[in-house]
């Protein structure tokens, strides 16, 4: 990942011993919505990062206003069931949870949808005075995927899990 030129992302290695890889999601502009060439960069990231025996952890982060605000609707919005599930829309996506080093989510401004699952797939989040978490998939006619709704219910339990579900509301750090 080091001296790998990324669009979407900043990989780097971080620390006294560079030994914390650091995935920064880099697309301001769209509050780090997690369009298919970020995702396929995360995971070429998450790759290396894992393949390098200096790495001892991993850090995923996006900057102050957003982690992530969720799955790039603008690039989704238009394909059917059908071309998402033949085309392996989500293949690339459950990467973080199969990293078998720690994967911390350091979280702060907007965690939504896909971006409060990304979080979620990692071992620790650490969440900022800003942070919110939510999953507004409802607002738009649908529900969490990915895992979204598992993954929801077994970090915050069943009751505030399906409150956020049902009624897109978010929650803060």
């Amino acid at each position: 990942a080091a001296g790998t030129a990324f669009q979407y992302i900043v990989a780097e290695k971080k620390g006294a011993k560079e030994n914390v890889g650091l995935i920064r999601l880099n697309r301001p502009q769209a509050l780090n919505a997690l369009c298919a060439g970020l995702v396929r960069e995360v995971k070429e990231a998450l790759d290396a990062f894992e393949g390098d025996p200096r790495v001892g952890a991993i850090v995923i982060t996006g900057n102050d206003k957003a982690f992530a605000a969720g799955a790039d609707i603008k690039e989704m919005q238009n394909n059917t069931f059908q071309q998402c599930y033949s085309a392996g829309f989500l293949d690339e996506w459950d990467r973080v949870s199969k990293v078998r080093k720690p994967v911390i989510a350091a979280v702060n401004g907007y965690a939504l949808g896909g971006g409060c699952e990304l979080a979620m797939m990692c071992d620790i989040i650490y969440a900022g005075e800003k942070a919110q978490f939510g999953q507004p998939e409802i607002l738009l006619g649908t529900i969490p995927g990915a895992g979204g709704t598992q993954r929801l219910t077994r970090a915050v339990g069943k009751s505030l899990a399906m409150e956020m579900v049902l009624t897109g509301d978010r929650i803060s750090a």
